[in-house]
């Protein structure tokens, strides 16, 4: 089964809330999701997992700084390929998600988008805006790979031109 881990720093319950609310999404869509605090958090949980979600509060403009510690740790291991979001609560100016989603990309993970970003307490609309954002990240890790193009082996006729613009006539060739 696909695993999703939700990673969170919240001060007053509000990030929290919006992870938890991203699990229930990523269940609803059969993947074992789950929330933990960034303080409880074994990285080698975050290794194992298809995709990871993180959220902060933003303090000063920013995201908390034991945040911005947790992802330079998290950036001295390899994520490339895993499915990624960010997210996140604020009061004033709401910029922590913005540079987590930035961190990830920086470690090679694929970020979805919206970066979700919520002021204050989230409402009933915001707790369904999280849910999507779980079920979207849910859809990007059950992903399957692009069916192979069959007519790859076809060539081209010898004669004629590849490709183009057509005549402005919309007929092919000349009158």
């Amino acid at each position: 089964m696909k695993k999703l881990v939700v990673v969170y720093l919240s001060t007053s319950g509000n990030t929290k809330r919006m992870a938890d609310a991203i699990v229930e999404g990523a269940d609803s869509r059969g993947i074992s999701a789950e929330s933990v605090s960034f303080y409880d958090v074994d990285i080698s949980n975050i290794l194992n997992a298809d995709a990871i979600a993180i959220g902060s509060s933003t303090f000063w403009y920013k995201m908390h700084d034991a945040m911005e510690r947790f992802l330079d740790r998290l950036s001295k291991e390899n994520f490339k390929g895993k499915v990624g979001a960010a997210f996140g609560s604020y009061g004033w100016s709401g910029e922590a998600p913005v540079q987590i989603a930035q961190k990830m990309r920086e470690m090679g993970i694929t970020v979805v988008d919206p970066v979700l970003r919520v002021q204050y307490d989230p409402d009933d609309k915001d707790i369904k805006e999280c849910e999507r954002l779980g079920k979207d990240i849910a859809k990007a890790i059950k992903a399957e790979k692009p069916p192979k193009d069959i007519d790859k082996d076809v060539k081209p006729p010898k004669s004629g031109k590849k490709g183009g613009k057509p005549p402005k006539n919309g007929k092919k060739g000349k009158k």
